[in-house]
């Protein structure tokens, strides 16, 4: 005897499930892949949407790179690194001190005194108003020829601007009339 042939219907559906069964373990396996990528795999990248495109981490090495989708498709360009501008910034002063300590120490000792006297006051300082001993009033300095020039010379172009704007005014109202 024979074994018995299964259906056709029985067979369809031994087929549908078996494929329904396989979907399910993709669609499933994807969502767990996705999850968990190790870096060797998908997780490498960082994106971050931005008006201009997309932003991209790349966790390995740290670099930022901003891709951008023309004509001809996407291309992404490195983010310039403030890290590296200030490390070599940070390099360069700190070589400059170094030779500036060498210098100093290669250079001429100096001992506490100077040959020459320096200055009781300072020369820019604008003098302070004295005391007279005997009678205790103040004495303001007067300006000098050069400030009283200067302020006339402000007042003259204060007054000519403050004329012509009046003279302006003029012309707007009796026109307007």
């Amino acid at each position: 005897m024979r074994p018995a042939k299964p259906s056709t219907t029985t067979c369809t559906a031994s087929w549908l499930a078996a494929m329904a069964f396989a979907a399910a373990m993709t669609a499933g396996g994807g969502i767990v892949a996705a999850q968990s990528a190790p870096d060797s795999e998908n997780g490498r990248y960082s994106m971050t949407p931005i008006p201009e495109g997309v932003l991209r981490l790349d966790t390995r090495t740290g670099t930022v790179t901003t891709c951008t989708k023309n004509g001809a498709g996407w291309a992404c360009y490195a983010v310039p690194d403030e890290r590296a501008a200030l490390d070599a910034e940070i390099g360069r002063l700190q070589a400059e001190v170094e030779k500036l300590k060498g210098q100093l120490a290669a250079g001429p000792t100096v001992s506490g005194k100077i040959d020459e006297a320096l200055p009781k006051t300072d020369p820019l300082k604008k003098a302070e108003p004295k005391v007279a001993e005997g009678d205790r009033k103040i004495e303001i300095p007067l300006p000098s020829d050069q400030d009283m020039d200067r302020v006339m010379s402000f007042l003259e172009k204060a007054w000519r601007r403050l004329i012509d704007m009046a003279n302006r005014v003029q012309k707007d109202v009796s026109g307007r009339i």
